[in-house]
Parts: structure tokens; C-alpha cells; sequence
């Protein structure tokens, strides 16, 4: 039971791995979308940003919609949409078409994920619940390291096409060991909705959603213009840049799992601690940006210290929403995708109105902002809770 359990897991990776693939592949590829379908880089960039929006605005809706059918079934049908859609992107010769089998898997992405993560949790004694959650999110950093490398270097090598068939068997081996090996999961006590939905009327639970936009804005803020500031800071050539781009995602997987660690020791200091950590690498990539030997070290920090945000921003916002664990997980895609639109958002003023170099300061900015928000969140329920306790002695 233990070694099927563990390869149910690993098969809820896989199925991250073909999604982020599937979702972030595009980003490398996009110059061959341009000169393929004739339109111009503004139009090609919006197959991106549509799927984030989508993803954004939809995620708890579709969840809760989705809370009452068996996980099996929506495990498989999500992966399905990603494959077909690949399938897609692969034999289409419109644009629109394109764009439409973008934002058709995009109101999937949320449900997927929500509902790995709470499989993954269950398929494990409570204690290593925590552990299966971690191995999930691998998936995502392994996408990162191979995935999003492996479509570009496909397109570029072979074709097009083939880096989109990569996508589509990706997401095709996850239907087949989800088929196969997961067994049928109905849902015996099923949530109402008004339960789900009472969540969002807990304070601390907005307090931990705003720290985990500006955690998430800080991350990208930065990150979404690495190959800008490595190219014209550190002055990398491109084939440099693409070998450390692919050295970022191989170390986010050791970093998923040193913070998974973490996590399980103390949530509350690793919580609180991660965004000052941040800045620091922050700092650091500010002040050795000029120097190729000591930057490619500090990538290494930085892709290590960068995994961990999206393991403990996921669960910083379960300690708020643990009762209603998919909506919670829905809440933690949706936002997260905000955070890393506003990020971007950001980090292209910052480039615009003070340069490349002063890009650093925007991560800094909402790593500030995150710890801010983290403390408040700690100090002021803290204090309801003795409150509470000194009430309760004294009556």
C-alpha cells in the first residue's frame, strides 16, 4: 500500500509537471508563435497573460462547482483538456484558435492543483501530510528545470510542433497512470458551499491572502526579467543565460525540498523568516550583479531560496483555510497568479522609469511588504489568543 501510494504521488507530480509545462512552455517559445501565425509579439504575449487571468478570476468559482465530484474524475478531466489542447496547439494553423485552447485549460489549472494537493495529503498518515505536499510541488519545480527548457530547445532544434506533442505526452502519461492506479475517489460528506465560502470571512485569512500576493510579487517582480538582468547587468551572452536558467529550476527542486523540511519543523519561523531571506538574496544579487563568477553563485542561492516560496505561501494560507482545504488551495492559485501579475507589472516600471540594475529594488519592496503583513498577522492573533486565555482564567 505504502509503494502504491508513493507512485500515486509521483504520478500528481507528473501531472503538475505537464500543466506548468503546458502553462509557462509557451514563454520560450514565443517568437516561433509570432512568425508561425504572423502576428505581432503583443498578440503572441497575450496567450500568456490570458491564461493568468483566467486562472486568477476563475479559481475559486470553478472549485467550488467541482467540490461535490468524485476526484478521480476531475483529475482525469483536467489533464485531458491539457493534452487535447496541446494536441491543438500542435495541428492548428489560426490564432484564435490558439488563444481559445489557452483559455480553455486555464479554468482547469485551479481545480487540478487544488484537488492533487488535498489527494496527495490523504493518500498519507497526517504526520507526512506535509511530505506529500512537497512532493507534489515538485512537479512545478521540475517544470521549471526541464520542462520549460526542453519545449524552447524543441522548438528551436526540431520544430514547433514538437515541442507542443512533448506537452500533449506529458499530460497524456498522467491520464493513463491516473486511470490506472488511482483508485475512484467520490466525495462521501460533501462541503455546501456556505461552508466553503465562511472562510472568507475570517480576517487573518485576508491577512495571510495580502502576504501571499506581495510574497508572490516579490518573487516575480524580479525573476520574470532574469534574462534582461543577467543579459545587460551581469552581461551574459544568451547561451549562458539559457545553461543558468536551467541551473535556477534544477536547484528550485533541492530548495522545494530543504524548505518542506523547514516547514515541518516550524511553520511559523520559516514563515516569517522566508521574506527577509528574500531580500537578502535580493541585496546580494544587487551588489554582485556586475561580477559573472560571484552571480552565477548567487543563482544557485537564488533559485534554492526561490522554491520556497510557493510550498510556504501555500502554506501560510492553509493555516487559515484548512477546514475547507480545495477552496483554500483555489485561493492559493488564484492569488498567487495576482501576485505574480502585479509583480511583473512592477518590475516593468522599475526597468522603465530607473533601469535594469534598480529592478532589484521592487523584490525588496515586497518582500518588505510580506514580512510586514506576516508579523502583523502573527502579533495580532497572538494577542487575541491570550486575550482569550486570560479571559478564560479569570472567570
Amino acid at each position: 500500500m505504502k509503494q502504491r501510494n508513493t507512485l500515486l504521488i509521483v504520478i500528481l507530480a507528473l501531472g503538475v509537471f505537464g500543466i506548468i509545462t503546458t502553462e509557462i512552455g509557451v514563454v520560450g517559445v514565443l517568437p516561433q508563435i509570432t512568425e508561425k501565425f504572423g502576428v505581432t509579439a503583443s498578440q503572441s504575449g497575450l496567450l500568456v497573460s490570458a491564461f493568468a487571468l483566467v486562472v486568477a478570476l476563475s479559481g475559486p468559482f470553478l472549485t467550488l462547482l467541482a467540490s461535490g465530484i468524485n476526484r478521480k474524475r476531475i483529475l482525469l478531466l483536467s489533464v485531458l483538456v491539457f493534452a487535447i489542447s496541446n494536441l491543438v496547439y500542435m495541428m492548428t494553423a489560426s490564432y484564435n484558435v490558439m488563444l481559445l485552447f489557452r483559455i480553455l485549460p486555464a479554468f482547469f489549472h485551479p481545480v487540478f492543483f487544488s484537488v492533487a494537493l488535498v489527494t496527495a495529503a490523504k493518500l498519507v498518515p497526517p504526520e507526512k501530510s506535509g511530505q506529500a505536499v512537497t512532493k507534489v510541488f515538485a512537479g512545478i519545480m521540475v517544470g521549471f528545470a526541464f520542462g520549460v527548457p526542453l519545449t524552447s530547445y524543441l522548438a528551436e532544434q526540431l520544430s514547433l510542433e514538437a515541442a507542443f506533442l512533448f506537452g500533449a505526452l506529458v499530460n497524456g502519461a498522467a491520464f493513463m497512470g491516473i486511470l490506472f492506479w488511482l483508485p475512484s475517489m467520490p466525495v462521501k460528506e460533501r462541503m455546501s458551499y456556505g461552508k466553503q465560502l465562511g472562510i472568507l470571512r475570517k480576517p487573518g485569512l485576508w491577512l495571510n491572502i495580502a502576504a501571499v500576493m506581495c510574497l508572490f510579487a516579490a518573487m516575480f517582480s524580479v525573476y520574470s526579467y532574469f534574462a534582461e538582468y543577467l543579459g545587460q547587468v551581469t552581461r551574459m551572452t544568451g547561451s549562458l543565460i539559457s545553461a543558468m536558467l536551467m541551473v535556477f529550476g534544477v536547484v528550485m527542486i533541492m530548495g522545494n525540498f530543504l524548505f518542506g523540511v523547514l516547514l515541518q519543523k516550524n511553520v511559523k519561523k520559516t514563515v516569517l523568516l522566508f521574506p527577509l531571506l528574500y531580500a537578502v538574496i535580493y541585496l546580494m544579487n544587487y551588489w554582485l550583479g556586475s561580477y559573472l563568477v560571484p552571480m552565477i553563485g548567487m543563482i544557485v542561492l537564488w533559485g534554492i531560496v526561490h522554491s520556497g516560496g510557493l510550498i510556504i505561501s501555500q502554506t501560510w494560507l492553509m493555516e487559515e483555510s484548512g477546514e475547507a482545504p480545495e477552496f483554500g488551495n483555489s485561493l492559493f492559485v488564484s492569488f498567487s497568479n495576482l501576485g505574480i501579475t502585479i509583480g511583473s507589472a512592477a518590475g516593468g516600471w522599475f526597468i522603465s522609469r530607473l533601469g535594469v540594475h534598480q529592478l532589484i529594488w521592487s523584490g525588496v519592496l515586497f518582500a518588505g511588504l510580506a514580512f510586514v503583513l506576516i508579523l502583523i498577522k502573527m502579533s495580532a492573533f497572538r494577542t487575541q489568543a491570550d486575550s482569550i486565555e486570560h479571559q478564560a482564567a479569570t472567570e
